[in-house]
């Protein structure tokens, strides 16, 4: 954490902060500190990378506010505005909040109750937020139109299709594509009435005594609402049951009526479209942070954002012949395919391993699999202040990143293994093997051993049993 952030909290406060905690990353390159002063009082301190998204998040903040909209109060601003203070809503998400429901599939009637009050202000954001906004302020663009869309679909067909190897036809895709872009901006003119937080998901919403709050708006901008209803209701992690999706859009509409007289069928319509883009949408940012950027927690959404796609498709979806063709190809493919003899799934072992105490054997009879050498990487076990630490503390993951070494080697580990996983699924074979093993087997095996079983785990989900072993840590785990 920089000494900006230090000072602001300082200035805020006019106390020092006394400690600082690294909160969980999310999807962008924002870095996030709870910091704390002794007399207990909590602030949330923000590393930014843009300055322009960030002068958008300080417009639309102080603009909400102003509207009596729940989103944290804006306290402090660095002078370049990369760093600023905000208001602490805690640690409890709306997703975190119904995690037992959403493994249980039955929502208890106060989750509903609360994802009820959510869909409600969600009209409130949309046309109050809207009202007196400077749009211009909107970071990257001030408005839901032709360019964005594109950019978008774009995303989804380099970062996904192109990324899982689904060959297609350039200008046939673009067709469909076009047919897309034309509905979704169908009625354009009214987008300036309404504000489109783009990113309306319940891991945005955070629950302070009860009630919920609003972040991460900061790619919001001029939009349709149909949007932020897709984006809250089909988020693929979330996987609300169809009959409680269908019970919260109603909600919606009773409550959207206040602002706009809303036709429930045209509604419906349009909003089936946004679905559609939403999940591609989605798709490519996946893609891109999962199979580019190799983030586990990326990987792991895929799976769900297939169920949304392959319910989708049951729809005609006359309006995108060659799309829908396409997209069946790919909820076919072996590692999304949904797996009907859950007895006889892949097990693929993947384990650390100090070659000091041999390479491990295959108990499974089969040879023993893949195994990849790690000792030419620098050895984080060299130097005193690493020696006790493993391959999954924070220290000697940040030593292993900075020289680049072990993300190019594990690069070139997923172009061998994931292939062989998908080959193995359809030959019906049931055990493969891969391991990793360095000097000692603490820190370079074991980083490459957890970054492999779940990179697996999160492209092929339940069609593949992982089982993740630190073998001199004593240490198992199936994902």
């Amino acid at each position: 954490m920089n000494s900006r952030i230090k000072d602001l909290f300082f200035k805020v406060t006019g106390a020092a902060a006394v400690k600082s905690v690294q909160l969980t990353p999310a999807g962008s390159n924002r870095v996030y500190y709870r910091l704390f002063a002794e007399s207990g009082l909590t602030l949330v301190g923000v590393e930014g990378t843009s300055e322009q998204e960030n002068m958008a998040y300080f417009e639309i903040s102080k603009h909400f506010r102003k509207q009596n909209l729940a989103v944290p109060e804006l306290l402090a601003v660095s002078e370049d505005g990369l760093c600023y203070i905000i208001e602490d809503l805690g640690d409890i998400s709306l997703y975190d909040l119904l995690s037992a429901d959403r493994k249980s599939a039955s929502y208890s009637e106060d989750s509903v109750g609360i994802l009820e009050t959510v869909m409600r202000t969600l009209p409130d954001l949309q046309f109050k937020g809207a009202d007196g906004l400077d749009f211009s302020r909107c970071y990257p663009s001030e408005s839901f139109d032709l360019r964005m869309i594109k950019w978008d679909l774009n995303y989804f067909k380099y970062c996904f299709f192109k990324a899982v190897g689904i060959e297609f036809n350039e200008s046939e895709l673009e067709d469909d594509f076009d047919s897309l872009t034309a509905i979704l901006l169908e009625n354009s003119e009214d987008f300036g009435n309404t504000f489109m937080y783009r990113d309306f998901q319940s891991r945005n919403v955070m629950i302070k005594d009860g009630a919920p709050w609003f972040i991460d708006y900061q790619g919001g901008r001029k939009g349709p609402v149909e949007y932020d209803v897709a984006s809250f209701l089909w988020q693929a992690r979330a996987s609300y049951p169809d009959e409680l999706r269908n019970h919260l859009v109603d909600v919606y509409l009773q409550a959207v009526q206040k602002y706009r007289v809303t036709d429930r069928e045209r509604f419906l319509k349009r909003l089936s479209h946004f679905v559609l883009f939403r999940t591609l949408q989605v798709l490519g940012a996946y893609g891109f942070r999962g199979y580019f950027e190799h983030k586990a927690q990326f990987i792991q959404s895929i799976p769900a954002a297939m169920v949304n796609l392959r319910k989708l498709l049951q729809n005609p979806m006359v309006e995108y012949p060659y799309l829908k063709k396409l997209l069946q190809q790919l909820v076919d493919l072996p590692r999304f395919a949904e797996t009907e003899s859950p007895n006889d799934k892949l097990t693929v072992k993947v384990q650390s391993f100090s070659y000091r105490k041999g390479i491990p054997q295959d108990e499974s009879g089969n040879g023993g699999g893949f195994v990849f050498d790690c000792r030419y990487m620098h050895n984080p076990g060299l130097y005193d202040e690493y020696k006790q630490l493993y391959g999954v503390d924070k220290p000697v993951i940040d030593f292993l990143e900075e020289r680049g070494e072990i993300q190019k080697f594990l690069q070139n580990v997923y172009g061998i293994v994931e292939p062989a996983v998908e080959k193995y699924l359809k030959r019906g074979f049931t055990n493969l093997m891969i391991s990793f093993g360095c000097t000692g087997g603490r820190h370079r095996s074991v980083y490459s051993a957890q970054h492999t079983a779940e990179y697996l785990h999160g492209i092929f989900g339940d069609k593949v049993r992982v089982e993740l072993i630190h073998r001199e840590l004593g240490y198992t785990e199936i994902l």
